[in-house]
């Protein structure tokens, strides 16, 4: 059983990205964001998932911890949600901004694969480098190995 935790999370990155990763530093040779990933506004890798964001610079979120899917909301007050996996073989979830890779938020978790879904909201709001844009990351132990990224509500600018 895990226990669920609610993580308020505000932090400065750039280039439209943080990551989610595994708590260790892997070696990635694949460029992560292509046409098709930055359409999806999620990329993901041997231990990293990439959170594309519509503001350049502040992020407002919150990062979930759950025991499973059940009760993680529904779509309609959101823009964009995508749903992907993460291998966390380290027992530690990193949040970390972009390009400096700080570490902005670390949780234990048990070991496995985790489904991350990425709620993403006001993001018409945003102009120029910020906006009132907000990111709601629910992550909770993965029910199959299926590691495709999912859009289930797709944001059109």
């Amino acid at each position: 059983m895990i226990d669920q935790e609610i993580y308020p999370l505000e932090f400065y990155t750039q280039y439209s990205q943080f990551y989610l990763t595994n708590g260790a530093d892997e070696d990635s040779d694949v460029d992560l964001w292509t046409e098709t990933t930055s359409y999806q506004r999620m990329a993901t890798d041997k231990g990293i998932l990439a959170v594309g964001t519509e503001c350049y610079g502040p992020v407002k979120a919150q990062l979930e911890i759950k025991n499973d899917a059940s009760k993680i909301g529904n779509l309609d007050e959101y823009d964009h949600v995508v749903e992907g996996k993460i291998d966390i073989e380290t027992g530690v979830l990193q949040v970390i901004d972009c390009p400096t890779s700080s570490v902005i938020q670390e949780v234990e978790l048990p070991p496995g694969l985790y489904s991350v879904r990425v709620y993403s909201k006001d993001l018409n709001t945003v102009e120029g480098d910020g906006g009132d844009d907000f990111y709601r990351i629910v992550i909770w132990p993965a029910m199959n190995n299926d590691k495709k990224v999912k859009v289930l509500k797709q944001y059109i600018r």
